[in-house]
């Protein structure tokens, strides 16, 4: 059995036990006549020591529950377990049982499901709080029409509904970057193409976004490059994101986009003159839904899902993604794309 399995006496020393329970336990040496709370060590799910000598002696039927860890003494590290008890009960008049017990590590599952329960939770409060303000600035927009109130505040109201329905757009298109960026685990079809072209075309997408705030945006291709093989989907996805964050969050200057040759590959960089990120900011920029607590982000929407998706889709091209950022004065993330030329047979 790949579960680990404990036989218990009336007393509740151990009296049997298969191989997987020396391998969950850590242990090399036998277990047999000591008593569980000198096997198994647990921590409930407040993380606090539990009795398991108490619960066991305390049950009348099975017992099954999701809710423990299994802790390791020597390092105090730990593993969320699936535990199930049984009493055993023997005939009529003769003497009682025992106790079985069989456990399995459900670490991986724990984490899956707290990671599901926060992303649904997320989710909801990022869709609610647009629609409830777009449907507000909705109703006002029509009774400002049924009342023949001023165009002024007629467009005011529908401005505003436009932003939170734009919003709405950029996080379902992330939510669907997102779930191919997770569910993904190769980067699919390489492609040959043209590093220049790439940061060119940014450079022209985006420069209408770009003069919406008066900023420069320019394309800087390294002469040298050569054709690179990648996927030419997750290059450019990345970029847009990094292109994206330097508009929005710089109100002067510009935007550089670079493109270099390297010993194995391009070396792709997004830099501005904008906010900067902060020392504590810098170590959560990567993780889901994380946006920056500086009062200056509250300027512009977000999902805060875009570097996340970014560093999602990097690891599966085998790049990296590092940056460098001085607040108040602006911020550069590089990609580092390996060439993956295929072998030559």
């Amino acid at each position: 059995m790949s579960d680990a399995v404990i036989a218990l006496d009336k007393d509740l020393k151990v009296t049997h036990y298969n191989a997987s329970t020396l391998s969950l336990l850590d242990r090399n040496t036998s277990i047999e006549d000591m008593t569980i709370d000198k096997v198994m060590y647990l921590l409930d799910k407040d993380d606090k020591s539990y009795n398991l000598k108490e619960l066991i002696k305390s049950l009348k039927v099975s017992y099954n529950s999701t809710d423990f860890k299994l802790i390791y003494p020597e390092d105090n590290s730990s593993i969320n377990i699936y535990l199930s008890i049984a009493p055993v009960h023997m005939g009529y008049g003769r003497e009682e049982g025992g106790y079985v017990i069989s456990f399995r590590d459900i670490t991986r599952e724990k984490s899956l499901d707290d990671e599901r329960d926060e992303f649904i939770s997320v989710v909801s409060h990022e869709l609610r709080n647009p629609i409830a303000i777009a449907e507000g600035n909705l109703s006002n927009a029509l009774y400002s029409i049924t009342n023949k109130h001023s165009l002024d505040e007629l467009q005011k109201e529908i401005d505003q509904s436009h932003k939170q329905i734009i919003f709405l757009s950029e996080l379902i298109n992330d939510l669907t970057s997102l779930a191919r960026a997770e569910n993904n685990k190769d980067p699919g079809k390489i492609d040959k193409f043209n590093p220049s072209e790439i940061i060119q075309e940014l450079a022209n997408e985006f420069s209408s976004k770009a003069e919406e705030k008066k900023l420069k945006i320019l394309a800087k291709p390294d002469p040298n490059l050569e054709l690179l093989h990648s996927s030419r989907l997750y290059v450019k996805e990345i970029l847009q994101n990094f292109v994206t964050n330097a508009i929005k969050y710089t109100e002067s200057g510009g935007v550089e986009i670079v493109a270099k040759k390297t010993k194995d590959g391009v070396e792709f960089s997004v830099s501005d003159t904008g906010i900067g990120i902060s020392k504590a900011d810098s170590v959560k920029v990567f993780n889901k839904f994380f946006r920056s607590g500086d009062y200056r982000t509250s300027k512009s929407t977000g999902t805060g899902l875009g570097l996340y998706i970014a560093m999602k889709l990097s690891k599966i091209l085998k790049s990296t993604i590092t940056f460098e950022s001085v607040l108040n004065h602006g911020s550069t993330f590089k990609l580092l794309v390996p060439d993956q030329k295929p072998a030559e047979s």
